[in-house]
């Protein structure tokens, strides 16, 4: 008998609710701010004091617009994996869109006259509102799932390296919502073996057993000879009450980035563009140089601490140079603050770093373990051979057999290297599989956006504060 379907209405339902609490939130204390606050000392109050009650009014217009605004940009489906920074810089870009249509209906409504600083004062108060307002919503879904509420039931079709990876995400985070009850393959999948996801059945076997169990959401993870009778079985899958979604393995495809064009009336698949168009290019190196800058005056003290804890703690230069491959694949020296003995690996050759490296200095695994030790590469930021956000830069050992051994390796040399990146933010570093990392520097440069740079150094600072991967 096929269990209870999950409706997915809880949390948009908390969302709205709180999102249109914070609104209102943001004109009382805007209200509050502008005309009984000392605020009235800096910009006098000459108009004389409206009543509040003209305000809540008109938070009874703005609120609902606010509101469509939001969910017309997506902001009220069902999220499950969603993290407080990509809900951040939506809420800022939106609650603008917002203050604008907020700022026309005041102009063009003669009746009564708003404070246009409290308009304004709406607007910055909003973020702040409704960003705290996700922030608790977003701590409370992850408790929701990790209840039992509201749990979508998951199979997977495949037994691929791709199917374990996903597998393995689900089993390991039970706050996104997802149980995992099984998986089919035409046999049994070694790639599925050590997991406790167990094999329901051939994949021809999907529909009944999705009809039977009232099964949530039909993953497809197929490898490449496998495809055959794909057709099939989502035929035979229609009318079923489930998602299906195929997960293609990135790294086996030309792009994640695939889009339609046009080129007079005949339809082409674009698989391939420029990582970054000219003026995207000018955008980011400028964002680049603006944040270097900044961030070197400010931590220009800590910089001479740590030089002279260096030169102090260990015989050898302060500073470490190292041979790395960066943008089109050219080398460049990268600058780290030195945190291993100067032979480290005379005995070794190229190697990467373990966890408790013996040939870390003391004061090496401290600077290492919160990459204070990265900061010099400022330096190689503010000359352009690094980015503030990008790939990780490889040294040309590791490059050269990376390329032999991982699919579409070459195409992170597309943007600039970076002092962080994708990869490294979704804990992907030390020893992670170079193959996956490989997979996040991809994505990274077909979807850059400024906004995702700031997203992936949000990610970034607490990483370093509250990550234990870094080695």
């Amino acid at each position: 008998m096929a269990t209870q379907r999950r409706t997915d209405l809880i949390i948009p339902f908390l969302t709205v609710l709180m999102d249109a609490v914070a609104i209102e939130a943001a004109f009382l204390a805007a209200y509050e701010l502008r005309f009984a606050s000392p605020l009235t000392s800096v910009v006098p109050v000459t108009l004389g004091y409206p009543p509040l009650s003209a305000y809540l009014q008109g938070s009874a217009v703005v609120i609902p617009i606010w509101l469509w605004i939001f969910k017309a940009r997506g902001m009220y489906r069902p999220r499950r994996n969603a993290h407080f920074s990509d809900e951040f810089f939506a809420i800022a870009r939106l609650v603008g869109i917002g203050l604008v249509v907020i700022m026309a209906i005041a102009f063009f409504y003669r009746t009564f006259s708003y404070s246009r600083l409290v308009v304004i004062l709406v607007g910055l108060l909003a973020v702040v509102t409704v960003g705290i307002g996700r922030y608790l919503l977003l701590k409370f879904e992850r408790w929701w799932y990790r209840s039992g509420h509201d749990v979508k039931s998951v199979v997977i079709v495949g037994a691929t390296d791709t199917a374990r990876r996903i597998s393995e995400k689900l089993l390991a985070n039970p706050s996104m919502g997802y149980a995992v009850r099984g998986y089919f393959a035409d046999e049994q999948g070694r790639a599925m073996e050590g997991l406790p996801a167990q094999r329901l059945g051939s994949v021809q076997d999907t529909p009944e057993h999705v009809a039977a169990h009232g099964i949530d959401v039909v993953l497809i993870a197929l490898g490449d000879g496998d495809y055959k009778g794909l057709t099939e079985l989502i035929r035979r899958c229609e009318g079923l009450h489930t998602e299906l979604m195929m997960v293609p393995n990135i790294l086996d495809l030309m792009t994640s980035h695939v889009h339609i064009q046009y080129l007079e009336g005949i339809p082409f698949l674009g698989i391939k563009g420029l990582a970054l168009s000219t003026w995207n290019q000018v955008v980011k190196r400028a964002f680049d140089l603006i944040s270097a800058g900044i961030i070197l005056l400010v931590v220009s003290p800590v910089l001479a601490v740590i030089a002279l804890a260096v030169k102090l703690s260990s015989p050898g230069p302060v500073l470490y140079r190292q041979e790395r491959i960066g943008l089109d694949g050219e080398s460049f020296a990268l600058l780290k603050f030195r945190s291993m003995r100067t032979d480290a690996e005379r005995a070794t050759g190229p190697v990467w770093t373990q966890k408790d490296d013996p040939r870390a200095t003391r004061i090496g695994r401290f600077l290492r373990r919160f990459s204070l030790d990265e900061l010099p590469q400022l330096l190689n930021v503010l000359k352009g051979d690094m980015s503030i956000v990008g790939p990780r830069p490889e040294r040309p050992h590791f490059v050269r057999q990376f390329t032999d051994e991982v699919p579409r390796y070459r195409e992170r040399h597309r943007v600039k290297t970076g002092m962080t990146g994708w990869a490294q933010v979704n804990g992907l570093r030390g020893n992670a599989p170079i193959t996956e990392r490989t997979q996040y520097d991809i994505y990274y440069v077909e979807n850059w956006s400024l906004v995702f740079d700031l997203k992936i150094i949000l990610k970034t600072v607490r990483a370093v504060l509250f990550g234990s991967d870094a080695y």
